[in-house]
């Protein structure tokens, strides 16, 4: 495939790239400051979604982008990268939580609104954001949508934007961290995440024999191993953290100490409207 990457479009594809991913550092770093009078954030948080800036910035931008061009296997890295790696460590970020943390109280309230609205109840369902992911991925590599992204800048920059924020809308939905007023069950929620694990890997297999127009025989069985067994391993980390949650969930919370250590005193046996009696004095020595 001979890929289209020299027009104006394309160079400012890469402009928007970079603003946007500048946009999600400084936004984090915003709400970090905004939030520094509360209790302490996790470094950890800060550390896995700056690591997924930086798995979306190679896969958008850099030797790994030009590459995808014309190799599939180098395009099956940026679609893993883009579309399951930067998500899972963008959800286990807490992006809202920071956000909401960062809000004073009347925009905190306004963003809750709006997580509780229908559209956004909608695309949050675990069947519906399994749904957007896998089918996405499925009409890229099954109609002529793969090898329009590499001829026209708007499409690639369309098919990249839905890779991560279908990613991200499952991923968040399965096993995400941030409150989430229409989460699934337990039970729904390992059933898409099982289904779509089954047709990640059915199409997977499928690219191997039969890849799409204008991809070669070698390029296609390795782009679809890659896709299978690097796939796999995403899966894992995505299953570590989804038992991960359940059994947090599911374990009874500690009580307080002081609760431990001051035990409630046994109600008094007198009856209600019965006034205590004094216990009589001891008698003195004699």
């Amino acid at each position: 495939m001979s890929p289209h990457h020299g027009g104006a479009g394309w160079a400012v594809l890469d402009a928007v790239a970079v603003l946007v991913l500048a946009a999600g550092a400084a936004g984090y770093a915003a709400a970090l400051w905004w939030s520094r009078h509360r209790s302490p954030w996790p470094h950890g948080r800060t550390v896995l979604w700056f690591a997924g800036l930086g798995c979306a910035g190679a896969a958008l931008l850099g030797p790994l982008a030009r590459a995808a061009h014309g190799s599939f296997p180098a395009h099956m890295v940026v679609h893993l990268l883009l579309g399951m790696v930067a998500p899972l460590l963008f959800v286990l970020a807490a992006p809202v939580t920071l956000v909401l943390r960062a809000l004073p109280v009347a925009g905190a309230r306004t963003l809750t609104r709006f997580l509780r609205t229908p559209p956004v109840r909608v695309v949050t369902h675990p069947v519906v954001a399994g749904t957007l992911d896998a089918g996405g991925l499925w009409l890229l590599y099954t109609t002529g949508l793969y090898a329009a992204m590499h001829t026209s800048a708007l499409v690639h920059a369309a098919v990249h934007a839905h890779v991560l924020l279908a990613g991200y809308l499952f991923t968040a939905a399965v096993a995400g961290v941030d409150p989430d007023p229409h989460r699934g069950s337990f039970r729904l929620r390992a059933a898409v995440l099982v289904g779509f694990l089954t047709v990640h890997s059915v199409l997977a297999k499928r690219l191997y024999g039969d890849p799409p127009s204008g991809v070669g025989a070698a390029d296609a069985e390795l782009g679809a191993q890659l896709m299978y067994y690097g796939g796999d391993a995403v899966h894992v980390a995505l299953l570590v953290v989804f038992f991960a949650r359940w059994y947090a969930a599911g374990r009874p919370r500690a009580r307080p100490a002081a609760a431990r250590a001051s035990p409630v005193s046994p109600p008094s046996r007198s009856r209600p409207g019965t006034p205590a009696r004094r216990r009589a004095p001891r008698a003195g020595p004699g």
